[in-house]
Parts: structure tokens; sequence; C-alpha cells
């Protein structure tokens, strides 16, 4: 635990001097590792009331600056924040009570989000607020990434020995940082012993218990690598003995320049057994047994038994019969004398160091005359400082006499075997005897000889030679794999195993014996050799138990669906039998069986030539069950012509021991009689009768409405026919194939209604035709044919079934003549060379679309011959004007050339204007109306037509008036209109004076003769500028006064 350091004298004398309360905590910010216990000081000063003040820590964390998180409170339990609550329950977090002025806080295990600044807090205990109540420092939490490692290990050491441990730490940290590495020993539960340390100012210093040894180099600390160190002690104690671990601290310095200890850890230990070391030593000879045959082995071993030998030096030397046969030197390298020398050379003895403390000598083959005592001596040596041995203490153990007896030569050989008779698949053994027993090391080579079944031959099989291996023949490979051959180890008896028995392995067999002398220069030589008696073998097949389901079925379905199948074997000979299976179908018209499928027993597929000539190879599925025993042949999207009688054919083939397969037995099955059909008709096409009356240059919909069908995944064709008035056959009018190829009939193709048709489909299985701006001539009687058509298995669409609908009748009439001419009658009367209108007004039309073509007629009465005593009269019928429905008028002919207008005045009122009438004009006019449509090609036909009423005009024949004589000359029309007015001047004043001098005597006048006198009054002259109105002079007679 850290001490607690005041506050700077400075700002203690200026808080004294002033009374000013001020607070101070630990300067910051501080770096602490991860689960590590922290301490923070802070202190008060300068405060009035009791010496003993309250302290209060908060927290604000750097996700919430400013916002306070209360930690702990030396005078309120409940000033926690819920976060913090129970750490200061457990005492996970505290505050120690230094002094009363003077506490720290205790953070036992820091965790990540205790990262932030710190407050500490005092509160007032002075008369007045004066100073600072709280102070802040920031903590850092930084990641403990401090490993220190040693592997964990128990050496066992002897005394003088030396001991090296190694120790590898690391760090990460991101702050500069110091590390201190110090090794320790403990013994049990006594406290540790400082071995040796590194500080963290790279200071090497040594525990006062190694201090000394350290002083002569026995105890070193050296760095190895980047992180690994190691501890070195050379001439170990039995004080030594203990747990060594390291332990290593990771320093950090702080704000106020002191360095911190964030983190210790100390690495797994290593037990060190240290013996104390004995100079005594013991030897002993050993070996199997004492007496030996001829060519046989025997090994010496002579034992040494010490303490600390690998760092000893030893010498050992062997005696045969008192007679040095080979010696070796601390360096562990044979000496043998001459005749021992080159039985060593030829690998016939063995002279050699095992290990620290076993040494042998082994004699592969004994001879007569190693017959003997043998013996090994062992000397301690001792290395002088010139690097010379001087021989110590020296010790033998007994000797050890062995006997070598001679090899008998006389043998027998007998085969036998306990399984004359074998099945397919079982083993047999056969044995070859060879009495007497000969030990295993005697050299007898074994010879098995096989004669097959029906051969007169024998060929070597397999021969356990005179060195123990095993050589084949070369005729018979395939014994190898399923043969094992067995020399027994008390004897020289040869089993032979034979596994998985087939024909193969039936015949006779004997087995062949020889015994082998190897000589010194390593030849050999044959003594004897012993033949068996013949063991014949015989080989059967198992028998069959295969069974495959009888039974019979019928299957009925339609076409498309798949016809399922089976193939059921009951029973079979084996549990690794294989099936062959071939499927066959049978027609009425074939005598035998055609190959559907053929799976092989090594589920391979071949294809039958049914299979091929009917295309079934991509409709066909084969399965076979997990348990083996049942075989499904599934024939996909089924036709009609798959129907038939279709069975199996089930072969159960075996696996021989030489792996060839063989068939054993053949079954065929019950048949399943399949009738595949088409679908049922399902076709419906709406069979309701309708009749259809549109106008012409309407739009007609004719419907054709399949109500049902037999697939949803069928294809429909629609072709639509027309029986037409006067036609004696019905014609086609437009086909829609199952791909939507539109395709007219030749009525559509020759005229116009190819380009009025459109069909089209809203819904599946309803057709529309629509016919634009329908004619006359596209009355008749509509239905349409619907051709349903499916796909076959061998995806060819064929047709299933057709449907007519009901008859559409289609009647497209000419609008309803509407057309109605003014009828009224009117009488004219006009004067000679005056014009006169004549009005032709239409009341009503039969379509907006009309034209209008107008004739106006004059009908003028003639006399006919005839009776002389009656007149008969007559109408005479002349056109005057005619204007067609395109506004052609029609020339004007004979009298009214040059003196007629026409005017449309609306579209329904048609007017004429006679200019000049005269009085041949004089007559009854009527017009007569013809109404005109446009028929949806275009052409234009008379509808309607219709006469207006009479107009009666009189002309009356006024003469030769003086207007028109004087317009029809010229010089006359100058010499009345211009000459006359000087005249006519005179002529009034001459009147005017003398009626003013008559009035005088007008009394005298009057009176006298009682005649009335003549006035004539002035003319009434009226003028016009030009000859279309002629002035007219009219005199009217004056009154007589």
């Amino acid at each position: 635990m850290r001490t607690l350091r005041p506050p700077l004298a400075s700002l203690l004398l200026l808080g004294m001097a002033l009374a000013q309360r001020q607070v101070a905590v630990q300067e910051g910010p501080l770096y602490r590792t991860e689960g590590s216990h922290v301490t923070l000081w802070c202190k008060v000063s300068g405060y009035q009331g009791p010496a003993e003040q309250n302290f209060q820590w908060s927290i604000y964390l750097p996700s919430a600056p400013e916002r306070e998180v209360q930690i702990v409170s030396t005078i309120d339990p409940s000033f926690p924040y819920a976060i913090y609550t129970q750490r200061v329950r457990s005492r996970g977090i505290y505050v120690e009570r230094v002094q009363g002025d003077a506490v720290l806080l205790h953070i036992t295990e820091l965790q990540d989000r205790d990262a932030g600044e710190y407050e500490c807090h005092t509160p007032n205990t002075d008369e007045r607020y004066f100073g600072s109540y709280s102070a802040k420092m920031n903590l850092v939490v930084i990641p403990d990434s401090l490993r220190v490692t040693a592997v964990p290990q128990t050496l066992n050491k002897v005394e003088r020995d030396s001991l090296e441990l190694k120790c590898e730490v690391s760090k990460s940290t991101a702050q500069h940082s110091h590390v201190s590495i110090a090794w320790y020993r403990q013994r049990g539960s006594e406290a540790p012993v400082e071995v040796i340390s590194l500080s963290r100012d790279f200071v090497l210093r040594a525990g006062s218990a190694y201090a000394q040894r350290q002083a002569t180099g026995d105890v070193r600390l050296d760095k190895v690598g980047e992180t690994t160190s190691k501890l070195t002690i050379y001439n170990l104690h039995p004080s030594d003995q203990g747990e060594f671990y390291c332990e290593a601290a990771e320093w950090i310095q702080d704000p106020d320049k002191s360095w911190y200890a964030m983190t210790r850890k100390r690495s797994q230990g290593a037990i060190i057994n240290v013996q104390a070391t004995d100079k005594e030593f013991s030897v002993r000879l050993e070996t199997e047994k004492r007496t030996y045959i001829v060519g046989e082995p025997v090994e010496f071993r002579c034992i040494l038994e010490a303490q600390n030998v690998p760092d000893r030096y030893f010498s050992i030397s062997w005696a045969f019969n008192s007679s040095l046969i080979a010696s070796l030197g601390p360096n562990a390298v044979p000496v043998l004398n001459n005749e021992f020398a080159q039985r060593e050379a030829l690998g016939q003895l063995k002279v050699a160091k095992e290990s620290d403390n076993v040494f042998v000598l082994k004699i592969y083959r004994l001879r007569l005359e190693d017959s003997g005592k043998y013996n090994c001596r062992v000397t301690e040596r001792e290395k002088t400082v010139m690097g010379d041995f001087i021989d110590k203490e020296s010790k033998r153990p007994k000797n050890i006499p062995i006997t070598v007896l001679p090899l008998k030569a006389g043998f027998a050989v007998t085969a036998i075997s306990r399984t004359p008779g074998v099945t397919y698949n079982e083993s047999f053994d056969l044995q070859c005897i060879i009495k007497p027993h000969y030990p295993s090391w005697v050299p007898v080579s074994v010879t098995w000889r096989f004669q097959p079944a029906g051969s007169t031959e024998f060929h070597d099989l397999v021969t356990f030679t005179r060195d123990g291996g095993v050589q084949w023949g070369d005729r018979y490979t395939g014994f190898r794999t399923r043969t094992a051959i067995e020399k027994a180890e008390s004897s020289n008896n040869v089993r032979l195993s034979i596994s998985r028995a087939s024909d193969t392995e039936a015949g006779k067999y004997q087995c062949v014996a020889e015994l082998w002398r190897k000589n010194y220069n390593s030849s050999w030589t044959r003594l004897a050799d012993r033949t068996s008696n013949l063991l014949e073998i015989r080989v059967l097949r198992p028998v069959t138990k295969l069974q495959v389901s009888k039974s019979k079925r019928s299957i009925t379905l339609v076409e498309n669906r798949p016809i399922p199948l089976n193939c059921s074997v009951k029973s079979q000979t084996s549990p690794d039998s294989h099936f062959a299976v071939l499927w066959y179908v049978h027609k009425p018209s074939d005598a035998d069986g055609k190959l559907i499928l053929k799976t092989t027993h090594s589920s391979a597929f071949e294809y039958g030539t049914y299979a091929e000539e009917e295309g079934l190879r991509g409709r066909l599925l084969f399965e076979r069950s997990a348990s083996g025993g049942l075989f499904s042949l599934t024939v996909q999207r089924a036709e009609v012509r798959d129907s038939g009688s279709y069975y199996c054919h089930v072969e159960e083939w075996l696996l021989s021991p030489n792996h060839a397969w063989y068939k054993l037995a053949e079954e065929v099955s019950g048949r399943t009689e399949v009738t595949v059909k088409q679908p049922d008709n399902r076709l419906q096409v709406n069979q309701t009768h309708r009749n259809i009356t549109v106008l012409e240059n309407q739009w007609v919909t004719l419907e054709c409405l399949v109500s049902s069908r037999t697939s949803p995944s069928s294809q429909l064709s629609v072709e639509w026919y027309v029986w037409r008035p006067g036609h004696p056959e019905k014609e086609a009018v437009v086909r829609l194939s199952r791909q939507s190829t539109l395709r007219y009939g030749d009525l559509a193709a020759l005229g116009d209604l190819r380009s009025r048709l459109h069909l089209e489909s809203p819904s599946p299985g309803l057709y529309l035709l629509s016919i634009q701006n329908a004619t006359v001539r596209d009355s008749g009687a509509y239905d349409c044919r619907v051709e349903e058509w499916l796909l076959d298995p061998s995806d060819r669409w064929y047709k299933r079934s057709e449907d007519l609908s009901g008859l559409i009748t289609l009647t497209v009439k000419q609008p309803d003549p509407t057309l109605q001419v003014d009828t009224a009658t009117a009488n004219l009367t006009v004067q000679e060379k005056e014009s006169f209108p004549l009005d032709c007004s239409i009341l009503s039309r039969s379509s907006p679309e009309s034209h209008f073509a107008v004739t106006w007629y004059n009908l003028r009465t003639k006399e006919a011959g005839g009776h002389a005593e009656e007149a008969e009269e007559e109408e005479e019928r002349e056109a005057v004007l005619s204007v067609g429905p395109d506004a052609v008028f029609s020339p004007e002919a004979g009298r009214w050339e040059g003196r007629l207008r026409f005017q449309r005045l609306s579209a329904v009122l048609f007017r004429l204007t006679v200019l000049q009438a005269g009085g041949a004009d004089t007559g009854n006019y009527s017009c007569r109306v013809e109404e005109w449509l446009a028929d949806p090609n275009g052409v234009w036909y008379r509808l309607a037509e219709e006469e207006s009423g009479t107009v009666a005009v009189h002309v009356q024949d006024a003469g030769s008036t003086l207007q028109s004589v004087i317009c029809s000359n010229d010089a006359l029309f100058y010499f009345v209109f211009f000459y006359p007015f000087p005249i006519f001047g005179i002529l009034i004043i001459t009147i005017l004076l003398v009626r003013f001098k008559s009035r005088n005597s007008s009394k005298n006048s009057e009176g006298k003769n009682g005649v009335p006198l003549l006035w004539i009054k002035e003319p009434h002259l009226n003028y016009s500028p030009t000859c279309l109105e002629p002035p007219v002079l009219s005199i009217h007679p004056g009154t007589i006064d």
C-alpha cells in the first residue's frame, strides 16, 4: 500500500494563513491495469469544525462527462448509485481513513468501466463557505498485458550438477513502462527465498541466501532473447532442492515521478530434486540360460549399479575362460582380440554399451567350442587435470558357465487339416508338424505346395525361409492377400491359414521341411529334407436361399403419371449378397418379354433394347431401398404405349474370396399388369346460343368460354367460323394456335376484315373476338371450335379433344332512316326580274355523320292534246339544280344558267335563289333530299330520300316600262336623265310665273266659265344608279281643286 503524500508545503502554509478550506487529491492521470487493486488518496486542510472530516467520492464517466455518478461516502450509506451499491456492500469499493482529514479510496478489483474523472468532496463544516470543497483527478484503466510463463517440470539432479531454468516475460502496454524479474525458491509452506532479481532500473541483485554464490559465478541471470531470461545455478547443493519460479512486475511512473507496480505475476514452478553424491558401485552379470544348442544365440548383460553414472567414468572388460575377449573404455569404443574381432567383423558377435549402466556381449550363433565360463570386470576411472584417466576401484561378478550341445538331424513331417470340406467364404487351416521340435533358432525352412483341382502339377505356394522370412510363390498371387503363415515359437510347426475360401483354393496341399546349417564362412548347408502327406481340400458353393415375391397386381393410370414397379427379395443367402435385377415388359403382340433395364450386381446400369427402341432412357428411375431387399423401377411420364405386363428377373451374386463375383442363383418375380390410358376428356365449351344485333360501324365482341378442360397444363387452340347468308358452307375467320400464333382465314385475308379483327384472352379459358367497325357483310352465325392439346411423356403434343361453342348470330344493320324534310306548302308572288328564294329544310336526320344530296325541281302545267270538249293538264318536272353528297354541283342547264345562287345556311338548311325571275319561272317548286352515310370501309351509300312540300311561285308580267326602255338604250338613258333637267327647270319656272299671274284674275275666270282647270302634278321619279334596279317613272293624276 502506498503511503499518503501530503499536499505541497506552500499550499498548506497558504491555506493555514488564510484559514481557507483546501481539498487535494492524488495527481493524475493515473494509469492502472484492469483487475488490479487501486488506491486514491484525498486530504482536506484549512477547515473549521471537528478534526474528523467526511468524504464523498464520485465519478464522471467519459460517456457522460457532465453527469455525476456517486460511488461511496463516509457519512451516508445510501450515497452510492445503483451500479456501485453491490460493490460497496461487498467491500469491493471502500474508504480507508488514514487520519481525521485524510482517506484512501480502495477499488479492490479494477474494471474497465471504472475509468473516468474522480471527484473527492468534503461536506462543509465551516461557519461560512470559503475555499474549495472538492478536487478531481483522472483514472485511466488499461488492459493487463503482462504474461509470465515457464515450463512446469520436475528435474532430478545430483549434487554438483548444473541447473538451467527459463522464464518468458512479455507485455504489450501502449504506455511507457518497465518490467522487473525475480527468481524464487520455495519449500512447502516456508516463505519464498529470493535467488536473484533484475529490478525495473536494470539492476541485478541476488538474495541474501545466494549472494555469495552469485559473486563466485555459480548463480547467473542472463537474457537470452527479446522476452526470455535464463537462471543458471552451477554446482547444485542439496539445499537447492525445492520449487523454483519466476515473478515479474510491470511498473509505470506516475505524474508525481514515483514508480508504481501496476501488476505482478508469477510463473508455474519447476520441482528440483537434488540427490547427495554416493561413490560406491556394484556389478552383476546376467544371461537367460546355461545350456544351448549349436547355432543358438546367447547374450550376456553386465549391469553397473551406481549413483550419478553419467558424470562418472567407467571401463568394461569381457573375459572367456579367464581370457580377454574385449574391452570398452570411457569413450565406449570396443577393442576385441584377434579371434573374436574376426567373428565381430562377420556379424557373429557384438560388444556394445546399451546404456550408461548396461553393457552387452552377444554371440549370435554358438559353436561347440563356445562352451565355457564368461565374466565381466568394471573399473572406475578418474580424470586428471591434464585429461588423463587414472584407474581407481575395480569390481567383477561371479563367472557364468554355459554348455553348447550339437544339433540332431533326424525328423519327420506331417500335414493335417480339421476342415477337409469348406463352403465359399469360410476359412480353413493347414498345419505342417515337424518332429522332433527344434528350437526356434534352428534354421528350418518349410514350404507349402499346392496342386489345384483338375491339375497334375504341384507349385510352391509359400515358403517360411530358414532365416525366418516368408517367400511367396509366383503362380498364386491371390493366396497372399487371404493367407496367413505362422510358425510356432516353441517348435518348427508351420500353420497355413486360408480365409474366405473359393474355387481357386480347392485342390491338394503338402508341406516340405528342410533342415539347414550355417557355416563359419556364412554359407549354408542343407542337412536333411522331408515331404508330408497330401491333404485334399474341397470348396463348395453355399446353398441359395433366394426368394423373390411372386405376387401379381394390376395398375391402371393416366398417361404422364409414373408407373411404380416393385421387385421384392424376400430372402437372400448372405447379408453380403448383391443382386442383379433385370426388368422386362411383355406385350400381347410379343412372344417373349423385352428387356427394359438391367442393373448389375455392381450397380451399373445397362439399358435394354426395348428402352432404346421406345425412348425410355430419360424416363426410367431405378431405386434400391436402404435395407437392400426392395428394388423399384419407375417409368416416368407414362405413355399409352407403355401398357403391358412387367416383371423382374433377379440374380444373386456373391463375392468369392479372390474378389471375383459369381452368380449363385436367379429367380423371376410375379407380373404387374399396367394399363396406361389417356386422360378423360373434360373439355367443355359454352353451348349457349346468342343473338347480337349491332349497328354498322360499331364494335362487337364475340365470346368463346371454355368452362372446363382436361388438364390445367393443356394448351388450347381456338378457331372462329362464320356462316354468312347466301354461302352454303361456313368460312374460317381466324385461328389462334396453341403456341399463341394468330392465323387469319380466307375470309379475313381477302377483305378488310383482317384489319378489323382483335382476338384476346383476358383470363384462362376465355377468348374474345372483337370486330371493329362492323359492316353489314359481317352479319352471320359465328361459332368457335376449341381443340385441347396435351403433352405426352415424350414431350410431343397431341390433340386430345375438341368442342364447338353455341352459335352467335350476329346481325349488323344500317341505321334506321329518320330523315324528315319540311313538307309544308307555300305561295310566292314575285315581280318579273326579281329574285325569289327556294328553301329546303331538313327537320331530322338519321346520323350526325350523314351527308345530303339536294335536288330542286320545277313543276309546271302544260296542256295535253285530247278531246275538244275538255282540256287535260299535265305537270312537267324539270331539275333546276342538283348538289351531290360530295358538294358537287350539276351543270346549270338551259334557261337557268347564270341565274342560280346556292347557299348552305346550316347543316340542315339549304337555299337556292333564282335571280331575274321571268314569266317562264312561274310554277311549283320542290326539293328532294337524299341522305348518304359512309360504311366502315368508307364507301358511301344512300340511306333514305325525302321530297319536300311545293312552293307555288307566280311571276307577274309588268310589260315594257319606261324604266326598262330607258335602261335598255344608252342614248335614250342620257337623253332622259341628263337633258330633261334644264328643260324641266325652265318649264317649272314658266308655270310658276303663269300661275302667279293668273291668281289675280282667277276669280274672274273661275266664276265666269264654271269649267274646272286640269292641273298636272309633278311626276314621281324612282331612280336607281344601276340597271339592276332600273328607275321607275310613274305619273299620278292630279287632283282638281
